[in-house]
């Protein structure tokens, strides 16, 4: 063998697994194979406070870059500072974390996998007791997704953009192709990452549309960009329904999967760092790291987080499906009427009875009848 694991695709999830065993296993042999040029590519991951545990917080801790005390959202009929803590980690800070520990081998795509080798585009061929696939969302049949996708610039400002936190939902903006929001990171006093944000149901983005926008909110703002430092584009899945296992038998038989590729994230928010931290923590405890352990592993664990999640795609039939475009941004202003901590315990994917109680009672934002309608006609769709 020529490793221990080979990690296929240089993303969040196999960087994190590729820290984690660095960590705590540091006689494992492992490498990362990476197409693009660089580990992570150019992204910016966050997530809340609640998101971890104490001690995934202190081990992943070198890769944040950012860390604030609250953040605030923002609708028309309301404003709202939530006292919850929120954090940001960068590409960079992954790569650099990653090639201090471990090999890795960039620029060259992966043309085909097994449980224990990779194929390269040049034709040379690595071996591995396990291979473990960590390179993206693949297409699928066997799930029905929606799309959070995003153009963010991070820029320069004239002068100070006076924020004392993140804004991570201001939907005082005009709504169109389904939910729009901007996202607002202030990294220092007069830099900052905004992003153009949007719920939608097609995964189509225009990047030059979106660059416009995001110049006149600036301009509302009453900030003057001198720099655009950097830009990042995404398009994230969000989850309505499917069979999760189904899903499993699609991809390459007995290669383990992590990540978005084994459909590893929040089905409302299309947060993925949480749940790349759970994955990496759970293989590196795993007694055996042969391909069929670390499979059976990764699969149970992908399987069982999608079935505990499916009042998250319930709300998100709901937003997507019964609710008209102008109705979507009145959900969520619903959904933030609730205290910290249900809001923290739901983005953590961690709710209790109670808080689905609480967000399914009171006057709905749309008609029951039609939501009911809705969700019966989606049911019979799947029979």
């Amino acid at each position: 063998m020529d490793f221990d694991i080979i990690l296929a695709g240089g993303g969040l999830a196999n960087g994190l697994i590729a820290l984690r065993l660095a960590q705590v296993r540091p006689e494992v042999r492992v490498c990362v194979i990476e197409a693009g040029a660089a580990i992570g590519g150019n992204h910016t991951w966050s997530s809340f406070a609640s998101d971890l545990t104490a001690e995934q917080r202190e081990w992943t801790a070198p890769l944040f870059a950012h860390r604030w005390d609250r953040y605030e959202v923002r609708f028309p009929k309301a404003r709202r500072v939530l006292e919850a803590g929120y954090g940001s980690c960068t590409s960079e800070l992954l790569a650099a974390a990653v090639g201090q520990v471990v090999p890795v081998l960039t620029g060259v795509p992966i043309v085909a996998v097994t449980p224990v080798s990779v194929t390269l585009a040049d034709q040379r061929v690595l071996t591995a007791g396990a291979v473990i696939d960590g390179r993206g969302q693949g297409p699928t049949k066997a799930l029905d997704l929606r799309w959070q996708k995003f153009l963010g610039q991070e820029v320069e400002l004239a002068a100070p953009h006076g924020l004392t936190g993140p804004v991570i939902m201001d939907a005082t903006v005009p709504q169109v192709d389904g939910y729009r929001f901007v996202y607002t990171l202030p990294f220092g006093p007069r830099h900052v990452l905004i992003e153009d944000t949007y719920f939608s149901d097609g995964a189509d983005l225009a990047p030059g549309v979106l660059r416009g926008q995001l110049a006149d909110y600036a301009v509302a703002q009453g900030w003057a960009i001198t720099r655009v430092i950097r830009e990042e584009i995404g398009i994230l899945p969000l989850g309505l329904g499917g069979d999760i296992e189904a899903f499993w038998d699609e991809g390459d038989a007995g290669v383990p999967r992590v990540g978005l590729r084994a459909g590893m994230f929040h089905p409302v928010t299309g947060y993925s760092f949480p749940d790349a931290v759970a994955m990496a923590d759970m293989i590196a405890e795993l007694p055996s790291l042969d391909a069929a352990t670390i499979y059976r592993a990764a699969r149970d664990h992908s399987v069982g987080a999608w079935k505990a999640r499916g009042m998250y795609r319930l709300l998100n039939r709901m937003l997507f499906l019964a609710a008209h475009d102008d109705e979507r941004r009145d959900i969520l202003q619903k959904f933030y009427e609730h205290d910290d901590e249900l809001v923290g315990r739901f983005y953590a994917a961690r709710p209790k009875l109670r808080d689905w109680m609480h967000i399914l009672s009171g006057r709905p934002p749309i008609p029951v009848l039609r939501a009911l309608r809705t969700l019966m006609r989606y049911e019979m769709g799947k029979a």
